[in-house]
């Protein structure tokens, strides 16, 4: 896929908007029908003439492109479309634009497939009316399967969605409790409704005697036992099954190692340590060490097989970070008196470690929790809107 678009037209009209979108939205792709492109075949670039049936050639693009621009009728794109879905969480936005170019229609995959950004975005290129209809949208709230998107939130399971997002838009009280991660992951413009309230910890969820419908949940903590919410081991009457569960970017590993350790290694070392403070795997944000180890091919696939960045610092950082216990082994080996337990530090900006330095066969490891504002943006920590 060298574009990230591709817009299809079949009619002259239909074509010439086409093309006037494609010379105003980047990476995009045209497709035109040959009988009524006009001598088009020529150009080229980024402009494709096709001369087959419409449905071998969406089937194509289903697979190459993640938006589909269709500038024909809504009924026609359902018809054709239909047989080529297979999972909202992989299909591509599908936009459908009438050949006058007054609506553009976010037809398909409005909230995980990214339609309803992009209906907005091309509605604006080209002085059209956005048509969104998802319920989430239309009530100005937030949507509960792009929770934390841009920040990189991973949900433990995406079977609770639907009944956790049909508690939202149906009115139904809704208990968020974020414990970890960013804060300000409420859309810009958008509301909180009365419905919803915000709680910075379980305990603080039970302390307010409330009882709700459906529950979200933001945290790096694991469950303390099978068909619990993360944390410590307390009754919260939610359904499992109405329960959402999301995983912020929020650890910080400090990890130091002695030359060519095994990623293989290093990884059970990192599980096995999360495990024991009952932290998730998914929460990890990055590995932080000293520049010395920048090289370190245990290290680097590690962080490669899992996305993680490598954060390196020098010793003149690391020692502007004061340890309680100083090693001058380190110290000679590295020129800075700690690896792991600072660089965890300095990489969260947290006061505190979760684990200080631990050591495991060639492995050392420090866990920090990365430091966030303290006000979820655009609300008020405990209530809704009123």
């Amino acid at each position: 896929m060298s574009k990230r678009y591709a817009a299809v037209a079949i009619t002259r009209s239909g074509i010439r908007l086409a093309l006037k979108l494609g010379a105003r939205l980047d990476q995009t792709e045209v497709f035109v029908y040959a009988k009524y492109s006009g001598g088009l075949e020529g150009r080229g670039g980024e402009i494709t003439v096709f001369d087959g049936p419409v449905q071998a050639l969406l089937l194509k693009l289903f697979g190459d492109y993640e938006g589909i621009i269709l500038f024909f009728s809504l009924g026609a794109a359902v018809r054709l479309t239909a047989p080529l879905l297979r999972d909202k969480r992989t299909d591509p936005a599908v936009i459908v634009i009438d050949e006058r170019g007054e609506h553009v229609i976010s037809m398909l995959s409005g909230h995980l497939g990214g339609a309803n950004r992009l209906t907005l975005e091309i509605a604006e290129l080209l002085g059209s009316h956005p048509v969104i209809t998802t319920a989430s949208d239309v009530q100005g709230t937030f949507a509960v399967d792009l929770l934390g998107r841009e920040y990189g939130w991973r949900a433990d399971s995406f079977i609770p969605m639907k009944a956790v997002s049909a508690a939202l838009v149906n009115g139904e009280a809704l208990a968020v409790v974020q414990e970890s991660g960013e804060r300000g992951w409420l859309p810009p413009g958008a509301e909180l409704p009365g419905h919803v309230r915000l709680f910075a910890s379980r305990a603080e969820l039970k302390e307010s005697g409330l009882s709700f419908s459906a529950a979200i949940f933001v945290s790096d903590r694991l469950a303390e036992g099978p068909g619990e919410v993360p944390g410590e081991n307390q009754d919260i009457a939610v359904p499992a099954e109405c329960t959402v569960v999301y995983r912020p970017r929020s650890l910080v590993l400090g990890l130091g190692c002695n030359r060519g350790t095994s990623a293989e290694e290093l990884e059970a070392v990192v599980r096995h340590t999360l495990n024991k403070l009952r932290l998730s795997f998914n929460s990890v944000r990055n590995v932080a060490t000293a520049g010395i180890k920048g090289d370190e091919a245990g290290l680097l696939a590690l962080c490669a097989k899992y996305s993680w960045d490598l954060v390196l610092y020098t010793p003149e950082q690391l020692n502007t970070v004061e340890l309680d216990s100083p090693s001058e082994v380190v110290f000679r080996a590295t020129g800075a008196y700690g690896v792991c337990e600072p660089a965890a530090l300095l990489s969260s900006g947290a006061p505190t470690l979760l684990q200080p330095k631990l050591k495991s066969g060639n492995v050392t490891i420090a866990v920090a929790r990365v430091v966030y504002s303290e006000e979820l943006e655009g609300s008020e920590r405990g209530r809704g809107q009123e």
